[in-house]
């Protein structure tokens, strides 16, 4: 049975999309079968692996209200060795449309009961908002939350309200949900600000924080618009390296052997 894991955090431009790509990229380059979940209405996952978002034939909105088998609708790109449910525009009127489904909380983890087994790990990107996707994507989470967390101060204040979210699920909804780590993304070495930031991550969360930290990247930002992740784009670049190292992390956290090569 295949880890799930699902990023949220409802602050836009932490860094989410780009840790769902890059840590899914470098787990499969370890060896992992991975599957990355797009839950997201603005598909920038979708589009990062280099698939347009506009000319989805079937994605995540025919998987939870059109009634397709989420099996028949993941894409494989077999040059990453890495597979998506790919989002489209079309999941924006989702939010709406779930409130009246029966289960409506457990609607993606019901989709996504078939697949799990077939891979190691399926990492879920959620929408940057609090609403019913996300929910979603909480409550699939049978292994955990992964929350990148931007190193600036209003960061901050948004890590207060996701906490709090995650509270309300785990007290009405999922006892056993629980926040698999923190990642700590686009620290810049030039600011104080960025250390004082994962100061206080660390503080707020002293046992769940990542020792990888992502640094702010060129590279990283470029990568997206070639469909690629930094891994494909730009292999030697710091950006690169510290998304191994946290893939590696992860894996060593969860007991799975890690290669000391990729090659």
């Amino acid at each position: 049975m295949g880890r799930v894991y699902t990023l949220v955090n409802q602050k836009g431009g932490v860094g989410k999309t780009t840790t769902a790509i890059n840590l899914g990229a470098y787990l499969a380059l370890l060896g992992q079968r991975v599957l990355i979940v797009d839950i997201d209405p603005q598909a920038n996952a979708t589009s990062s692996l280099g698939v347009d978002k506009h000319t989805v034939q079937g994605g995540m909105y025919e998987a939870l209200l059109g009634g397709s088998p989420a099996a028949a609708l993941v894409l494989l790109n077999p040059r990453l060795k890495l597979s998506i449910l790919p989002s489209s525009p079309s999941l924006a009127g989702a939010e709406v449309e779930l409130v009246n489904e029966l289960g409506r909380e457990s609607k993606l983890k019901q989709v996504l009961a078939p697949l799990v087994e077939r891979y190691d790990y399926v990492l879920i990107d959620c929408p940057p908002s609090l609403g019913l996707l996300t929910v979603n994507g909480l409550m699939a989470a049978a292994d955990g939350v992964l929350i990148p967390v931007q190193c600036e101060y209003l960061a901050l204040e948004g890590l207060g309200e996701l906490t709090r979210t995650v509270q309300r699920v785990r007290s009405a909804l999922f006892p056993t949900l629980k926040v698999r780590g923190v990642i700590l993304t686009m620290f810049d070495v030039r600011t104080h600000l960025s250390g004082d930031v994962v100061a206080e991550v660390r503080k707020y969360f002293p046992r769940e924080v990542f020792e990888t930290i992502i640094p702010r990247s060129v590279r990283l930002a470029e990568a997206p618009s070639y469909g690629l992740p930094v891994s494909a784009y730009a292999p030697d670049s710091q950006a690169a390296r510290s998304y191994e190292a946290l893939a590696r992390e992860l894996l060593k956290g969860d007991g799975v052997a890690v290669r000391e090569s990729m090659d």
